[in-house]
């Protein structure tokens, strides 16, 4: 139904035409709503000399730096759209990174942050000692991790806020009698007395637990055949079970990190939730685009209820590359781990950034 179509320009340019042959009409699931298609051109005209993408925040990302780098037209072209998202994806057949504006619908577009977890922030629950892990696994780590909670994906939410129709937090675990009556979630919005009333049961669980787990080994038993499976068999690289933590810890109602400043119509989703009740839930209120944020970019943000490769499968998404941080053991800094991840997920997903997300108004004062 296509043709492929390669010209090569004598400046060198190179540009990729795909025609199809005619316009086709797809079909809803259901086969009663039948949705148009549009001719897109992908003509890939070379950019001179861009700057590195990424670069706002080095601290927590590397940018991303490229040789070729091309610009496509329009992708997203909503009718009636409000917000422009600026994304790019990598492409080996290409030969380089693909930049393409998109143009959408604010009233159809959700914020999605993945993992926000409430972990030594000041609510209670703490990283147990002496040898727990929990989250970014280390104190330092996830200190680190809450300033770019409220050096970059905080100030953007918040930006946001006013704009979309749902901002969403997905969580660990499923409902544990606390969380969804201290938070509005899928299934409803408590009221102002019952949050109170959970939040101080919230704060009572997570401050009376004994947060203190075993020792590492002082000994080992190894054999001389197989000594090194036996060392990391006794003393791996990450236990994060009751050993270290202390048995119930991972039963505690994780909150909301309180680095996000959240409101009262935010919505949470619980991992054991699972995504389809996620999916209807967006498909309910009209969402069709996802601006996904969050924690950890190399697991939960692409493999938990909330992540990419479920979302990708029935909502457009634009993963905010300088709102995520992968974890980073071995490391000081999560910039070369996160530019990692987030590179290799461009392969199969649109990559953006937070300046490169704005309303009308916004961009055109």
């Amino acid at each position: 139904m296509f043709e492929l179509v390669f010209i090569r320009y004598q400046t060198g340019l190179y540009v990729l035409f795909v025609l199809w042959s005619a316009t086709m009409i797809s079909f809803a699931e259901d086969a009663s709503a039948p949705v148009e298609t549009r001719t897109y051109r992908n003509t890939l005209k070379r950019l001179d000399d861009p700057p590195p993408l990424l670069a706002d925040y080095p601290k927590f990302v590397e940018p991303v730096r490229e040789v070729t780098r091309y610009e496509s037209p329009l992708l997203v072209d909503d009718k009636g759209a409000d917000l422009s998202v600026r994304a790019w994806r990598f492409s080996y057949n290409a030969r380089g990174i693909i930049e393409m504006p998109n143009r959408l619908r604010v009233d159809q577009t959700a914020v999605i942050m993945v993992h926000p977890w409430g972990i030594d922030d000041g609510q209670g629950w703490t990283t147990p000692e002496p040898a727990g892990v929990c989250d970014f696994c280390t104190l330092d780590k996830n200190h680190l991790a809450a300033e770019h909670t409220k050096t970059v994906i905080n100030p953007f939410i918040k930006s946001m806020r006013k704009h979309v129709p749902l901002v969403m937090f997905s969580l660990r675990g499923g409902r544990d009698g606390i969380r969804e009556r201290v938070y509005r979630s899928i299934t409803g919005t408590p009221s102002d007395e019952v949050r109170s009333q959970a939040a101080q049961e919230m704060h009572t669980a997570l401050n009376t637990f004994d947060y203190r787990g075993e020792s590492l080994p002082e000994t080992l038993a190894i054999s001389s055949e197989t000594p090194v499976i036996d060392y990391f068999n006794q003393f791996p690289g990450l236990d994060a079970s009751a050993k270290y933590n202390n048995d119930g810890f991972w039963e505690l109602p994780t909150p909301v990190t309180s680095d996000i400043e959240m409101a009262s119509d935010d919505v949470v989703i619980f991992d054991n939730d699972g995504y389809p009740a996620l999916r209807d839930f967006l498909k309910e209120h009209a969402i069709r685009h996802i601006l996904l944020t969050g924690y950890a970019t190399d697991m939960c943000f692409c493999k938990t209820t909330a992540g990419y490769e479920n979302l990708s499968k029935d909502f457009n998404v634009f993963l905010v590359g300088d709102a995520t941080l992968a974890t980073f053991p071995a490391n000081s800094t999560p910039k070369y781990a996160t530019n990692a991840h987030i590179s290799f997920a461009s392969l199969n997903q649109l990559i953006t950034q937070v300046s490169w997300i704005q309303m009308d108004e916004e961009s055109n004062p």
